[in-house]
């Protein structure tokens, strides 16, 4: 009877662990992506290269001219069926000019 309980107490702490990753991951993401737009890189790119694989197909990046680029993901679930949301983060860097 315990042992239900436990398990039950163990995936909601995992849980908690991806989402706390997944925000985390996405702020990362998200001013790598700003930086390489203040650049004229991809933005896409860049908030790629910082994501871990598992958060990569969910991946959705949104420039603007201003500067300010929004990044969010999908919150991964540790039962598959189950849909928890996204995440997402916006950071600004003044687009750069060079010379």
């Amino acid at each position: 009877m315990l042992l239900p309980v436990i398990v039950l107490v163990l995936a909601i702490a995992y849980q908690a662990l991806l989402a706390g990753q997944a925000i985390w991951e996405v702020r990362v993401a998200s001013r790598a992506a700003a930086r390489a737009h203040s650049l004229g890189a991809d933005p896409a790119a860049a908030a790629r290269s910082r994501l871990r694989s598992g958060l990569e197909r969910g991946l959705r990046v949104t420039p603007s001219d201003a500067g300010d680029v929004r990044v969010s993901v999908r919150v991964p679930a540790v039962i598959p069926t189950v849909r928890l949301g996204r995440v997402a983060a916006t950071s600004h860097f003044r687009p750069q000019t060079i010379g």
